[in-house]
């Protein structure tokens, strides 16, 4: 007889557009972009759309908005508006 082996569950990894570092998908925040290009927050991580990750961290929010970073991550220019629905989401939980 072999040993039983065991395997492990795959867990989802992403990467913080703030810092770079990857994590668990559950450990990061997630971003979607609604039709009229308004930031949302997706607590449920299943909502439809592209989607960008960031850590819980502020310093995380603030290197994403000096580095223009949601341009990239969603594919598209959007408006100085969108970066300071960002700020105020990670701002509101201080």
């Amino acid at each position: 007889m072999s040993p039983q082996v065991v395997k492990s569950r795959h867990v989802p990894m992403r990467t913080c557009i703030g810092c770079g570092q990857k994590q668990e998908k559950k450990a990061l925040l997630r971003f979607v972009l609604d039709p009229e290009e308004s930031l949302e927050l997706d607590l449920s991580q299943k909502k439809s759309g592209r989607g960008a990750y960031l850590c819980k961290q502020l310093s995380c929010a603030n290197q994403a908005v000096r580095g223009k970073k949601l341009h990239r991550a969603f594919r598209k220019n959007l408006n100085l508006a969108v970066y300071e629905q960002l700020l105020g989401y990670f701002k509101s939980d201080e």
